[in-house]
């Protein structure tokens, strides 16, 4: 394994572009390869079964384009399929779990909210981590049914996404809810409009920067980190429409059709 080679990564769609995002800005010459399967998106409503194809499928086109390191930049793909991969293929794996931890440890009201795919929420990974967390402490769980169809179709401040997060916020804000955790890498795109929806005093955390903390350390502890100082290659691929990819990250990179 080279540390000239690229970090792979890849999620259900686009959402995991806000996991590249924080990758990017953290590690700023490392070359990355991004997969959108945006033609199988959502993870979240398939069967345990079906995850784990589609997720070897997206690490095999990884590895043979020669990745040091694979992100799974999507919840519902680590909660189901990361132990699989981590056991089969040699190389090192990134995986990404809703960050309970942080919500748990600090909250004042004793009450966090989680929106999260029916894929994390009922994955066993999840209700591990919940145990570990949740003593005395109330867990509002709710399935964000519909959120990551409109975010893939271009609607992500439509009127529509509106209605469903007022409904599915409704009895997070009834239970007193101090912090809201996002399970679902398409969410941070969210933020904007949960900020305006929620009270002030309400936190909102998703995973985006710790993940790209350990996937520097990671990549350090494996002597992997990049030496280069030019710029790097950043190829994003999407097997559905790529203009929605492309506005997603602003036109800031190129993006290409790929039939995986």
């Amino acid at each position: 394994m080279s540390n000239k080679q690229a970090i792979g990564l890849f999620d259900s769609g686009i959402g995991g572009t806000s996991i590249f995002k924080e990758i990017h800005a953290l590690l700023p010459y490392e070359s990355c390869i991004y997969l959108a399967d945006s033609k199988n998106a959502p993870y979240g409503n398939r069967s345990k079964e079906d995850i784990l194809r589609l997720s070897i499928k997206n690490t095999e086109y990884l590895i043979d384009q020669g990745c040091k390191i694979i992100v799974v930049a999507c919840n519902t793909a680590t909660t189901n399929a990361i132990a699989y991969l981590r056991a089969t293929y040699k190389l090192p794996f990134i995986g990404i779990e809703p960050a309970i931890k942080p919500a748990a440890l600090n909250t004042q009201s004793k009450a966090i909210g989680i929106l999260a795919t029916q894929g994390t929420l009922s994955s066993q990974l999840f209700h591990k981590t919940t145990d570990l967390y949740s003593k005395g402490i109330k867990i509002i769980e709710q399935v964000g049914d519909g959120i990551v169809s409109l975010i893939e179709t271009g609607r992500l401040e439509s009127d529509e996404m509106k209605g469903l997060l007022e409904i599915y916020l409704k009895p997070m804000l009834e239970a007193d809810i101090d912090y809201l955790v996002l399970g679902c890498t398409h969410y941070p795109y969210l933020i904007p409009m949960l900020s305006k929806m929620l009270p002030s005093h309400i936190k909102i955390i998703d995973s985006g920067r710790a993940v790209a903390q350990q996937t520097k350390a990671v990549l350090a502890q494996n002597d992997l980190l990049t030496t280069n100082t030019q710029k790097p290659n950043i190829q994003l691929f999407s097997n559905s429409d790529t203009a929605v990819l492309e506005a997603i990250v602003k036109h800031q990179f190129k993006v290409s059709y790929l039939d995986f």
